[in-house]
């Protein structure tokens, strides 16, 4: 596994695993490798120091990276809770209804559902404001 550090044509940093630089390249060449922040597929590499392991790391260190993702996994599964207690679900209609609200042709309202990189590239160039919605994180009682 390999670890990019990526910015998208908009300015947005982030981070990405590939199984290989090749596997990376294919992928950004097809345009799967998407900023999670606002959806673009214009991605880049961007300067990053290389990743040296050593042969002691200190328990601290260990256990603040550990209460940080335990801390962004919990903020995750309650940003998506929120979502789905508090916006209408419409399913693969959302593209249309998004931009039905936006455009005022139906009621304004907050939703959810599912849009292929297309629809959501198309609303964002045309204004519309959307943004993806997080996927749950494994359920630890179920993962290996």
């Amino acid at each position: 596994m390999i670890r990019y550090a990526l910015g998208c044509d908009h300015g947005h940093g982030f981070e990405a695993w590939f199984s290989s630089s090749s596997d990376y390249d294919d992928q950004a060449e097809r345009g799967l490798v998407e900023c999670p922040i606002c959806g673009s597929t214009g991605v880049t590499k961007q300067v990053m120091a290389p990743a040296v392991a050593g042969t002691k790391r200190s328990a601290p260190a260990l256990d603040a990276a550990a209460k940080m993702q335990t801390m962004m996994m919990e903020a995750v599964r309650e940003v998506r809770a929120h979502v789905e207690q508090n916006f209408d679900y419409v399913g693969d209609a959302f593209a249309r209804e998004a931009r039905d609200i936006h455009e005022g042709r139906s009621e304004k309202r907050e939703i959810y559902g599912e849009a292929t990189v297309a629809e959501v590239k198309k609303l964002r160039d045309d204004g519309v404001p959307c943004a993806p919605l997080p996927a749950l994180p494994p359920d630890k009682s179920r993962v290996n």
